[in-house]
């Protein structure tokens, strides 16, 4: 997986890993990242439920920002890349 943080631009070419072949939404693991801006959360419990009818959420997890202001940490998109096939994003209000 590859993340991009806008706010700092693209990891130099060669230092991330790509991950091969397609995704399934069936059985991926997915993270549900928020932004941390006010009913994100909220968002995210809605679409987790909706993921809920049409399969497993034994390995959908959370992320988030420290805060809305702020760029998610390093760390934090490193580990949403190594444990992670699919990134769904919340930028609620």
């Amino acid at each position: 997986m590859r993340i991009i943080n806008p706010s700092f631009g693209v990891m130099p070419a060669g230092s991330e890993v790509l991950a091969s072949g397609a995704v399934d939404w069936l059985k991926d693991p997915i993270v549900l990242f928020s932004n941390s801006k006010p009913n994100a959360r909220e968002l995210l419990d809605g679409l987790k439920a909706k993921l809920a009818t049409i399969r497993g959420i034994d390995n959908i997890g959370y992320a988030q920002k420290n805060s809305a202001s702020q760029a998610a940490p390093a760390e934090t998109l490193a580990e949403v890349a190594q444990s992670y096939r699919i990134a769904l994003l919340a930028l609620a209000d």
